[in-house]
């Protein structure tokens, strides 16, 4: 597989498939400090990421608000002094797509590149 977060996010229409379980399986290796996470019936990917600051938090979460709306696809983020907590997943479906582990890729790429 190529590096999942350049792939392209595909227009996601209310009928669009979830990912398979294999397909979540095999995914979830690009991104592996993502953890698979079920609020309201939906699944969701999760993840933590912990700052020395408020203000690299805020930083941060402005990143990941900008890759967002590049995409029309918008993530739940929760900032917190010291840490973000960024949730992912397809809100017409109710569940997992393959451009919520894209984007979990490209957010942690914009972790990667504030370290």
């Amino acid at each position: 597989m190529s590096d999942l977060k350049e792939q392209t996010c595909e227009a996601c229409s209310a009928d669009a498939p979830q990912v398979t379980e294999d397909e979540k399986a095999e995914l979830l290796k690009s991104i592996p400090d993502w953890e698979v996470v079920e609020l309201d019936g939906e699944e969701q990917l999760r993840r933590v990421f912990k700052f020395r600051n408020f203000v690299q938090a805020q930083a941060f979460t402005n990143k990941v608000a900008d890759l967002a709306e590049a995409e029309n696809h918008h993530p739940a983020i929760l900032l917190e002094w010291g840490k973000t907590t960024v949730r992912w997943w397809t809100h017409k479906i109710g569940g997992l797509h393959k451009n919520d582990f894209v984007m979990a890729a490209r957010t942690d790429d914009a972790y990667q590149n504030m370290q």
